[in-house]
């Protein structure tokens, strides 16, 4: 019991520590003390007293480390109340996560601008450092440097983080070019029901990778004598596929051609990341991707990625919802045609400015005002396309506003086996939504929103949705163990409070 009251102690302190973006060793300064012994108190290798955890909690400024071992966070909401001014959206999670993995192709130094600072990439830099990745926050928290291990310790790989998210999946393709066999445990994530990796393997093959799955963890071994002979089709045009594809490819000794390729957001931050160290990427933002890889990559590159499409629309439908004036800036405009053609349709007044570019010097941006809308149920139902096609994720989002839209909305969610099931979750607020099927959702409105205290669903999207409804809701209404919504959002309740919601973060004593 002792030990592993100790590691949980020590995850505490790592997980405070890298949100400081402190190293160990700036720690171990601080605490006068050695590295070793912070990496042994992190490993919950070492007895530690109650005036060292208060000591820890000091340096790094963590309550939670002095109170010891944190439960679930929660979110008390106080609704009803209408937001107003200005937010700006936050640079894209999933292009973040990519990059990440995309570091591993590169022997130099790579910086990373406006990096999210959210549970899933905790999870993926935990990953890292534990294989021997140096990372460290700079620039005051807002950037971060990754510098790359000559060799990776496979061995040390932190299994419990890999396991809490599904990005891991994408370790595969740069690491067949770094190891002859390895192994990775099961991705995690979302609970979105069965999500096969057999796409990825598909793909992953036409460059020797052989995966074989048995207790808990991917087998891999590399046959360096097979190279792609021919264009790689893939079984099916995801995202995480496509990009999986992508990186293996780029230290490819030769041209890969990848049809029906993702041409969404995350992809091409990827691509132009693959640009930046030297891979000429031919087709961007298309289904057909030619890449001319290049065996060794060593430079040093610094690269800004795009701002988050999906976080941009959770905004939009945040105004919509509880009836709101907000201008919501930086939003990546390409990526959300199709999902403001829709609301157009549907009645939405909203302006937006004149295009600018991204940081990384290709997305094109605007800032959106959106203002309060009398909303009419579309004629075609909802459902998304891959990319220009209405995004995936996007699609919860719409349960929401159709909520708030005079007539029937129908909610066709055929991507996910049982993402549609955790919108029904909504009715605890007030909303009349039918499932149909584990696929499709007929949600009725306008509705009356009413408070409520309820567990958050286990899917990112479907979790930020309870939270707008709770929003527009008079009265007092609980969300509970939001990690998930903490995965995907950096620091959403602060952000939404800045603007006029109130929202307060709490944890059970």
């Amino acid at each position: 019991m002792a030990d592993d009251y100790l590691a949980r102690i020590g995850k505490l302190i790592r997980v405070a520590r890298q949100h400081r973006g402190w190293t160990q060793t700036q720690l171990a300064e601080a605490l006068a003390t050695s590295q070793s012994a912070v990496n042994r108190i992190e490993r919950g290798n070492q007895n530690i007293s109650l005036e060292m955890i208060a000591r820890i909690g000091e340096a790094l400024d963590s309550e939670i480390v002095s109170l010891g071992y944190a439960g679930p966070m929660h979110l008390r909401v106080v609704g009803g109340r209408r937001l107003s001014g200005a937010i700006d959206v936050k640079t894209s999670k999933n292009a973040c996560v990519a990059l990440l993995c995309g570091s591993l192709l590169n022997k130099g130094r790579t910086v990373l601008r406006r990096v999210a600072r959210i549970e899933e990439v905790f999870r993926l830099l935990e990953v890292l450092n534990s294989i021997g990745v140096r990372t460290r926050w700079i620039n005051d928290g807002v950037d971060l440097e990754i510098v790359p291990a000559a060799e990776l310790d496979m061995e040390a790989i932190d299994a419990e983080a890999a396991r809490r998210t599904r990005s891991i999946i994408m370790f595969l393709g740069p690491l067949l070019h770094r190891l002859d066999t390895f192994r990775l445990p099961y991705a995690g994530g979302c609970d979105l029901g069965t999500r096969t990796i057999e796409p990825h393997m598909i793909a992953l093959r036409r460059f020797g990778l052989d995966i074989a799955a048995t207790e808990g963890l991917y087998h891999a071994q590399v046959d360096r004598t097979v190279a792609p002979d021919r264009p790689i089709v893939l079984t099916e045009r995801g995202d995480t596929v496509t990009e999986n594809a992508l990186l293996a490819a780029a230290r490819h000794d030769g041209t890969t051609v990848i049809r029906n390729a993702s041409s969404n957001y995350m992809v091409q931050d990827l691509c132009f990341f693959l640009e930046a160290l030297g891979v000429r990427v031919d087709g961007i933002g298309t289904t057909t991707l030619t890449v001319h890889g290049t065996p060794n990559i060593d430079v040093d590159v610094d690269y800004s990625p795009s701002e988050d499409p999906v976080e941009a629309m959770s905004l939009i439908a945040a105004a919509v919802v509880t009836e709101s004036r907000l201008t919501i800036r930086r939003v990546p405009i390409e990526f959300l045609e199709i999902e403001l053609a829709v609301l157009e349709e549907m009645g939405l007044d909203h302006d937006r400015t004149a295009e600018y570019a991204a940081d990384n010097g290709r997305t094109r941006l605007v800032d959106l005002t959106v203002r309060p809308s009398k909303l009419e149920a579309p004629i075609d139902k909802i459902h998304p396309m891959p990319f220009p096609g209405l995004n995936i994720d996007n699609v919860p989002f719409f349960a929401a506003i159709a909520a708030v839209a005079q007539g029937k909305t129908l909610i066709h969610d055929w991507v996910y086996d049982n993402r549609a099931i955790y919108l029904t979750d909504l009715n605890r607020l007030g909303g009349r939504l039918q499932l149909l099927d584990p696929h499709r959702v007929l949600v009725e409105g306008p509705t009356r929103w009413r408070a409520a205290e309820m567990m958050c669903p286990p899917a990112l999207r479907p979790a930020v949705v309870v939270l707008l409804a709770m929003m527009a809701a008079e009265g007092t209404s609980v969300l509970r163990n939001v990690y998930v919504i903490n995965r995907g959002y950096e620091d959403l309740a602060e952000r939404l409070n800045s603007v006029g919601a109130q929202i307060e973060i709490f944890r059970d004593i």
